[in-house]
């Protein structure tokens, strides 16, 4: 007689249905394989939460520079055709190791202060009320088109020095470098459309820069300008200026988007929890990060081994990828308790939806504060939020989380 064995795990990230609901994949991985080597994928998958933590902490045997050895590992053809890609988002902190991404985040940490990003709150406020309003008397919204994909953005143009009348152009080209950014399946005409975007995107705030240096603001494109670091003097360079404007565009509105309507799309499949949120919206910051734990915007980061080392009895080589899973870790039992359930009010260590350590994103402290916002503005806007459909179209990229597309129905109380 045969005995019974555990198929292997199979984890297809490209199929519609494992996109909509990864976590029965996740939780095979966490207990059977936690250092998962993916043949497709040519990587390591990581799913526990410790595991996460502890590489997200790692400055010795991994590195965040994953974009210039792909860049240098391009004929030299395919390389000039992202051309502008390569220029400026080889640049971004989040692709930078120290010293490099020290220097670069200091400088920008002492324009988006934890202040400055707070002190958001009153206009993120201000905005929510204004596209609520820009919907009022419908009893069909879609929650990204309408509410959750304009606010975010919106927010960080205000903050940068945007005109509100560019929000068109800026989300569409935000969108097309996101084609490069979160997949990890590209074809030719994302490269293309991504590289064009990065381009035209580079030319905007090219000229918005020059146009800050005739005549100041008092906003952010002026402070990233101006800052200096107070030991040696040493700023921005253009290139650095202009990427850097591109990355916090990018990063201060994409995972926010995906942030509020994850967590509007958790609190439907709670109904409990949401009734308990609008009847107490003081509830409001530990909801955000119970939500950010549960289903949060971000599906990966991404590490590079350049130390051989062991994990869970595999060796991880240098030049090889990792994917650490940080909803899979945000689920993993052995640091919370019941953790498929949403509990505005759950007790647990930090969750890691935005990283940890010094790669933690910067624009943290505003998305919190938009998550705190956006959440009780739409409860106390609406008595009821219920889904149109029981499937979603959900973002083709382990990098971003989310889905293309949230219609509800929903009626004023």
């Amino acid at each position: 007689m045969s005995l019974a064995t555990t198929p292997p795990i199979d984890w297809r990230p490209e199929d519609p249905a494992v996109r909509a609901d990864p976590f029965p994949t996740f939780a095979r991985l966490r207990d059977e394989d936690p250092c998962h080597w993916h043949p497709r994928l040519r990587s390591w998958v990581l799913t526990r939460y410790d595991d996460v933590k502890a590489v997200c902490l790692d400055r010795e045997r991994v590195s965040s520079d994953r974009l210039r050895p792909f860049f240098r590992a391009m004929p030299g053809p395919e390389a000039e055709r992202i051309a502008d890609i390569v220029r400026y988002l080889s640049l971004w902190m989040v692709f930078k190791d120290p010293p490099e991404h020290t220097r670069l985040r200091r400088l920008a940490s002492r324009v988006f202060t934890v202040k400055s990003m707070q002190g958001m709150r009153g206009k993120a406020a201000e905005l929510s009320q204004w596209l609520l309003d820009r919907v009022d008397g419908r009893d069909e919204i879609d929650l990204i088109a309408d509410f959750a994909g304009p606010l975010p953005c919106l927010v960080i143009m205000e903050m940068l020095g945007v005109p509100r009348e560019h929000l068109a152009h800026v989300k569409r080209l935000s969108d097309e470098i996101a084609q490069f950014i979160g997949s990890a399946r590209m074809q030719a005409e994302k490269y293309d459309t991504a590289q064009a975007a990065t381009r035209e995107m580079a030319a905007f705030f090219r000229a918005m820069i020059a146009e800050r240096r005739r005549a100041p603001r008092d906003d952010a494109i002026t402070g990233l300008i101006e800052v200096r670091d107070v030991d040696d003097g040493d700023g921005f360079d253009d290139d650095e200026l202009i990427a850097t404007c591109i990355l916090m565009l990018f990063a201060g509105h994409e995972t926010t988007t995906n942030h509020i309507a994850n967590g509007m799309l958790a609190l439907m499949r709670f109904p409990g929890e949401m009734a308990r949120l609008r009847a107490d919206p003081s509830l409001a910051p530990r909801a955000v990060e119970e939500l950010l734990r549960y289903d949060g915007p971000n599906g990966a980061q991404v590490r590079i081994v350049v130390e051989p080392h062991a994990l869970h009895g595999r060796t991880l080589e240098p030049g090889q990828r990792v994917f650490l899973m940080l909803n899979a870790a945000n689920r993993d039992p052995r640091a919370y308790p019941d953790p498929d359930r949403v509990d505005l009010t759950r007790e647990g260590p930090p969750h890691l939806a935005f990283g940890f350590g010094m790669h933690i994103c910067l624009g943290f402290p505003l998305a919190r504060t938009e998550g705190e916002v956006a959440l009780p503005a739409l409860l106390a806007r609406y008595r009821s939020i219920e889904p149109t459909t029981d499937g979603h179209e959900w973002l083709d990229s382990l990098v971003f989380r989310g889905v293309t597309s949230l219609p509800v129905r929903v009626a004023r109380g």
